[in-house]
């Protein structure tokens, strides 16, 4: 008779990993859970799920701390890599009023002519053709999102490509809403308004 692990062995298959005690060949006790995509819980678990206190560390730095139920987080927090706690109420990061990143309310401002354009200061150095989405490089052509390292993330589906497209960081300037030919800054002085 041949006993097989199945947990163990579907685990392998996706790509995941997982370091800590069991019981009956399940994740029972403390454990550190590994995700394909980097993404790794640290914490209790019972009867192979998440279960009790436990972490989801992101491969950005940022974490998800919660109590969980049955592989359901009942209560937790979340903390941005750069430590910014995410509020559910009185959030006023980002609210149209105050613009700064997170790490501009920290530290103060950049000089005149070094601002920033992320929170990450110096920015990634974004690949010819591709954009910045946040955990890593999308490529429009290809649709695939690799990690800052170029480790394979995921397929992007339409919704997720046309989001990228319309709202992040692009490799390339792409001036937008302005005419060179009609703006003061191009026109002689003989032609200008500005006197």
């Amino acid at each position: 008779m041949v006993t097989v692990n199945f947990e163990k062995t579907a685990m392998e298959f996706i790509g995941s990993s997982y370091k800590g005690d069991t019981k009956n060949g399940r994740m029972e006790g403390n454990g550190q859970y590994t995700f394909p995509t980097e993404t790794q819980y640290v914490g209790e678990m019972k009867d192979g799920m998440f279960h009790g206190r436990g972490v989801l560390h992101f491969p950005n730095g940022s974490k998800y701390e919660a109590i969980w139920e049955n592989g359901i987080a009942k209560q937790g927090s979340f903390t941005f890599a750069d430590g910014l706690q995410y509020q559910e109420k009185d959030w006023d990061y980002c609210d149209g009023y105050d613009r700064r990143f997170y790490s501009e309310r920290c530290n103060g401002l950049r000089p005149a002519g070094e601002s920033q354009i992320t929170d990450l200061h110096p920015p990634h150095i974004i690949p010819d053709g591709c954009y910045n989405c946040g955990d890593g490089f999308y490529d429009p052509t290809t649709r695939v999102v690799t990690s800052y390292t170029g480790r394979f993330l995921r397929n992007a589906d339409d919704s997720e490509h046309e989001w990228i497209v319309r709202t992040c960081q692009k490799a390339w300037d792409e001036v937008v809403g302005i005419d060179p030919e009609e703006s003061a800054a191009t026109r002689s002085e003989e032609t200008s308004d500005i006197k």
